[in-house]
C-alpha cells in the first residue's frame, strides 16, 4: 500500500497553530524564552521561504530522517552520483573516460582512476573499520543515528517518487540511482574529509608502476575476458634536481589555486566590535565552495526542542550543520594552510624496484590487485585492473599535481593525516550543541577531526574565536629540519606562493624515527598535540581569510609549528582587506555612520565589494596611462591606443558591484600585471615589511614598463572580445539559469575583494565555479534569540525543474538576504508555509 503523502500548504491563518501541534519548540531556550514543548512523534519538516527546511523531531535519527528527505527532494541526482562515485562505479555505468570530481576542484581526473582510488579504500575496508572503532575514532552513537534517520529519509523520498518520475532530467531513470545504505553515507563523509589529497595526489597514486611496467590500461575487456592484468614496458622518467622539482610543484600547486578552488573569510567581532546598543558578537561567514558537484552546500535548521537547535548549511548530504549558529554561539571554517599529508621518499633497489630501505634492512612493498567494472565502447562491460603498490608510510605515487615524481633511485609514498578520520562526524554533532567558544574549542580538541579548516566563532558572551585545530601531521619544527629531504626542505621552508597553498613536506623515507611520531595528546596517531595548534579569544575581532594564523589579528600575532603555515610574510590583499575592514568599521574610520558593527553595515560592507589591489594600484595605473605618449604602447608585435582607458578607470570606484564600469579592464589588467606572481612581486614603490604587514607592500612604480604594458594587453583583449572598456560588470560577468541570464557582483581572489566569485566554463557556457556560497551573518544579543540573515547563492537545488534552482542566485545578484526564521513563532509565520510529516 503506498505511503499516505501529507504534505499541507496552510492558509495563513491556520499557520501558527499546526505549528504548535507538535512541532512547536527551540533547544535550550535563549534568555527570556519560554521551556521547549516536546518535540513530534515523527519528523516534521516546516519548509519556509527559499525552501529552507526547518526540521524539528524528537531524536538525532528523526532529525537525519528528516534530513535526508528533504535533501533528496532538492538534490536528488547530485547525491546519487556522489554515492555512484565513492562506491567506485562511475566507469560501470558512464565509461572510464568521462571527467569527475573526488577533490576540492572540478573535473581533475578520469572516472577510472577515480573508481580506482575509491575502490582501493573500499577493499581496504578503511571505512568499515572507522564505523566499528568506539569514540572518539569512531562515530558517536548519536552520529549514527543521525546517519540511519538519513539514509530511510533519503531512501523513503526515492521511493516514494520513483526513479522514473525524478523531475531532474540529470538523473531521471538512471541506472545508477537507488537507494542507499549507511555504509554509502560514511563513504561520502569519509571522501569530504580526505579530498585535501585527491586533487594533487590520486593520479599519481592509482598510475604508480615500478621501473619497466606500467599502469596504463589497455581498452576494458569484455567480462569474459576479463582477469588479464595490463602491463606494458615502460621507461624511466628522467630525474630531476631538487630544485627544479621543488619549484615545478610549488608552481603547479599555485597555478592550481590560482584556476579556482575552495577558500573563505570568516569574520567574528566580539563586544568591542559590535556597535553600542546592538548586541553581544556577531559572526560573519562566508565560505567559497565550488557552485556545482558535491561540494554545494545546502541549508537546514535541525531543532530537537529542549536539547538540539542548530541552523546554517552543511555539505550537502552530511546530516548536521557545518557551518552556522546555536541559541548562544556562530560559527564558521576557512580552508588552512595546512596540507593533510606528507610524502616520505624511499630508496628503493635497482635490481627489484618493489623492495625499498628502512633502517638498513630492505622491506617489499605491498601490492594490491585492484579491479573495477568499465563499460565499453560496445555497451558491453569489462573489468580493468591495476596493481597499486604500497609502504609503511602509504601507498606509492608517480607524480604531484603533474609533476612527475620518478620511481627510479626512489621511490615516493603518501601518507594521509585524513585516511583515518570520520571523527570530523563528531566534530560537527558537538559545534552544533556549543554554548559558547570554549564548547567550540573543546569539540575541535578533543574529536582533532576537522579536516583542513580553520575555525572562527562569536558567541553571546562577547568573545570572539580564532582556532586552527585539526587533523594536522605531528610535524614539529625540530622533526621537520632532521627529516625533510633536499627537495622536502625547498618545498617546506619556501616563502607560499599563495592563501591556501601550505608547506609541503618529503621526509628520509630510509629512518623509521622520520614517520610522523605519536603524540599521547593528540586524538590519533600520527597527528599533532592540538593544543600546540594556534587559537585566539578576543573581544574586538578575529578573522581569517585562507592565510595562515599568523594576523588573526594583528594586535596579537600568533606563533605555531611551521607545518601550520608561515609568518612574518606577505599577507594576500584578501586578507588584508579583511582586516582593514574589521579595524576601519571598529574605529570609524570606514565613511559610514558611527563605530562598530551592526547587522546591516557588515551585510553593507561585503556585498561593496570593495578591490584591496584598486585601493593600492588603481591611481598609479591611471597615472601610467595618462603619461603614455600619444597613448601608444607597441606590446606583443600590437600597436595599442590605450588612451581611452584612462578616464574609465579615474572614473570607476573600486569595486566589483554589477552596476561597476572600469572594472572588468582593471581585473584583466591585474590579470596581465601579477601573471601568477604573488602581489609582493609587482613593482612596488614600498616592499613588504613584516612590522606593517597589512599595509605593506604599496604604491605601484606607475614609470614601470609592466604596469603600462599589461594595461595594454588588457584593453587589446577586451577589444578582441568584443567587450567595451567600460562595460557594466553585471553585463559580462553573468550566469544562466533555465534561459534567464542574471549578474554576478564580486570578483576574484587576486584582487582582494571579500565577496569571491571566481567565472569559469561549465558545460561550455560562461558560469561560476568557486565563490561565495553560503552566507550567513549573525548577532547576539544579552538575551533573546540570535538574529540572522543568510544567502545560498546558488539556490537550494541543483535541479533546473525546482522551484528553488534559482531564487535565491538572484537575490543574490540583487544584493539582499533573508531574513532568518529562528523560533518557532517566526517559523510559523512565514506566509508559504508548508509542512511535510514523515508519518
Amino acid at each position: 500500500m503506498a505511503r499516505r503523502r501529507s504534505t499541507m500548504r496552510l492558509p495563513v491563518a491556520l499557520m501558527a497553530a499546526a505549528a504548535l501541534l507538535g512541532t512547536m519548540a527551540v533547544a535550550k531556550a535563549p534568555a527570556g524564552t519560554p521551556d521547549a514543548a516536546p518535540g513530534p512523534d515523527r519528523p516534521t519538516i516546516r519548509y519556509t521561504e527559499y525552501g529552507i527546511p526547518h526540521i524539528i523531531a524528537s531524536t538525532l535519527g528523526g532529525l537525519g530522517e528528516g534530513y535526508g528527505y528533504a535533501a533528496a527532494k532538492d538534490n536528488i541526482c547530485t547525491l546519487a552520483d556522489t554515492y555512484l562515485m565513492v562506491n567506485a562505479q562511475r566507469s560501470r555505468y558512464l565509461g572510464p573516460d568521462g571527467r569527475t570530481s573526488p577533490g576540492e576542484k572540478q573535473n581533475t581526473t578520469t572516472n577510472l582512476n577515480s573508481d580506482l582510488y575509491f575502490q582501493r579504500i573500499n577493499d581496504n575496508r578503511v571505512v568499515e573499520r572507522l564505523i566499528d572503532q568506539p569514540a572518539p575514532n569512531g562515530p558517536e552513537p548519536e552520529v549514527k543515528d543521525a546517519i540511519r534517520g538519513y539514509v530511510k529519509g533519503y531512501n523513503r523520498y526515492l521511493a516514494e517518487t520513483g526513479v522514473t518520475n525524478i523531475s531532474d532530467p540529470a538523473c531521471r531513470g538512471a541506472a545508477w540511482v537507488r537507494p542507499i545504505t549507511e555504509l554509502d553515507v560514511y563513504r561520502h563523509a569519509h571522501a569530504e574529509i580526505i579530498m585535501g589529497v585527491a586533487d594533487p595526489l590520486l593520479d599519481g597514486e592509482v598510475n604508480a608502476a615500478p621501473p619497466g611496467a606500467s599502469a596504463a590500461p589497455q581498452a576494458a575487456a569484455p567480462r569474459a575476458k576479463a582477469g588479464q592484468q595490463e602491463a606494458a614496458p615502460q621507461d624511466a622518467a628522467p630525474q630531476a634536481s631538487p630544485e627544479e622539482t621543488a619549484a615545478k610543484i610549488a608552481d603547479a600547486m599555485a597555478a592550481a589555486r590560482s584556476e579556482g578552488s575552495m577558500g573563505s573569510n570568516a569574520l567574528a567581532v566580539g563586544s568591542q566590535g559590535v556597535a553600542a546598543g546592538t548586541g553581544t558578537g556577531m559572526l560573519l561567514a562566508n565560505p567559497h565552495f565550488p557552485w556545482q558537484g558535491k561540494n554545494r552546500m545546502w541549508q537546514s535548521q535541525l531543532t530537537i526542542p529542549g536539547r538540539f537547535n542548530v541552523s546554517g548549511a552543511s555539505l550537502l548530504g552530511l546530516p548536521a550543520v557545518n557551518i552556522g549558529h546555536t541559541d548562544d554561539v556562530a560559527w564558521s571554517h576557512t580552508v588552512a594552510t595546512v596540507a593533510p599529508f606528507g610524502l616520505f621518499d624511499v630508496q628503493v633497489d635497482p635490481l627489484h624496484p618493489t623492495n625499498y630501505l628502512v633502517d638498513g634492512a630492505w622491506q617489499p612493498m605491498a601490492s594490491q590487485q585492484v579491479g573495477v567494472d568499465v563499460l565499453n565502447a560496445d555497451g558491453t562491460v569489462g573489468r580493468v585492473t591495476r596493481t597499486l603498490w604500497s609502504t609503511r608510510y602509504g601507498p606509492v605515487t608517480t607524480s604531484m599535481q603533474g609533476i612527475p615524481l620518478p620511481w627510479v633511485v626512489s621511490a615516493h609514498a603518501v601518507r594521509d593525516a585524513n585516511m583515518d578520520n570520520l571523527r570530523a562526524l563528531n566534530t560537527w554533532l558537538h559545534l552544533d550543541q556549543a554554548k559558547d567558544v570554549n564548547d567550540v574549542v573543546s569539540a575541535l580538541e578533543t574529536t582533532e577531526g576537522v579536516p583542513f579548516f580553520n575555525t572562527v566563532a562569536a558567541d553571546r558572551k562577547g568573545n570572539a574565536l580564532y582556532a586552527d585545530i585539526q587533523a594536522a601531521p605531528n610535524i614539529t619544527d625540530a622533526h621537520a629540519q632532521s627529516c625533510l629531504t633536499l627537495t622536502g626542505q625547498l618545498l617546506f621552508n619556501q616563502p607560499l606562493k599563495l592563501p591556501n597553498i601550505p608547506p609541503i613536506s618529503i621526509f628520509d623515507g630510509k629512518r623509521s624515527e622520520c614517520d610522523w611520531p605519536d603524540d599521547p595528546n593528540a586524538v590519533a596517531p600520527g597527528l599533532l598535540d592540538p593544543h600546540k595548534q594556534p587559537r585566539l579569544i578576543r573581544s574586538d575581532f578575529a578573522g581569517n581569510a585562507n592565510d595562515s594564523a599568523w594576523l588573526a589579528n594583528p594586535e596579537q600575532p600568533l606563533a605555531f609549528p611551521r607545518v601550520m603555515g608561515d609568518t612574518a610574510a606577505p599577507r594576500s590583499l584578501r586578507t588584508q582587506e579583511l582586516i582593514l575592514t574589521a579595524q576601519n568599521r571598529i574605529n570609524g574610520n570606514d565613511g559610514l555612520p558611527g563605530r562598530g558593527f551592526t547587522p546591516e553595515n557588515m551585510r553593507q560592507l561585503l556585498f561593496a565589494d570593495n578591490s584591496r589591489a584598486a585601493d593600492l594600484a588603481l591611481n598609479a595605473t591611471v597615472t601610467a596611462c595618462q603619461n603614455t605618449l600619444f597613448g601608444l604602447v607597441l606590446v606583443d608585435g600590437n600597436l595599442v591606443n590605450i588612451s581611452e582607458a584612462c578616464p574609465i578607470l579615474a572614473a570607476w570606484d573600486h569595486t566589483y558591484t554589477a552596476d561597476s564600469r572600469g572594472s572588468w579592464l582593471f581585473e584583466n589588467f591585474w590579470a596581465y600585471l601579477t601573471n601568477g606572481q604573488t602581489p609582493d612581486k609587482l613593482p612596488w614603490r614600498v616592499p613588504f615589511d613584516p612590522k606593517d604587514p597589512v599595509h605593506t607592500p604599496n604604491s605601484l612604480d606607475p614609470g614601470n614598463d609592466a604596469v603600462r604594458n599589461s594595461l595594454a594587453r588588457a584593453v587589446l583583449a577586451l577589444r578582441n572580445s568584443g567587450i567595451a572598456l567600460n562595460a557594466r560588470l553585471g553585463d559580462v560577468q553573468k550566469i544562466t539559469r533555465n534561459g534567464e541570464q542574471i549578474p554576478i557582483h564580486g570578483s576574484i581572489h587576486e584582487l582582494g575583494v571579500l565577496n569571491v566569485v571566481t567565472p569559469g566554463m561549465v558545460d561550455g557556457k560562461l558560469d561560476i565555479t568557486f565563490g561565495s556560497s553560503f552566507i550567513q551573518q549573525t548577532l547576539f544579543t544579552a538575551d533573546g534569540p540570535p538574529q540572522s540573515a543568510s544567502v545560498l547563492t546558488y539556490s537550494q537545488s541543483a535541479n533546473p525543474n525546482s522551484p528553488h534552482y534559482a531564487d535565491q542566485t538572484r537575490l543574490f545578484s540583487a544584493g539582499q538576504w533573508v531574513t532568518e526564521r529562528y523560533t518557532e513563532d517566526q517559523i510559523a509565520a512565514s506566509p508559504v508555509l508548508e509542512v511535510k510529516v514523515l508519518d
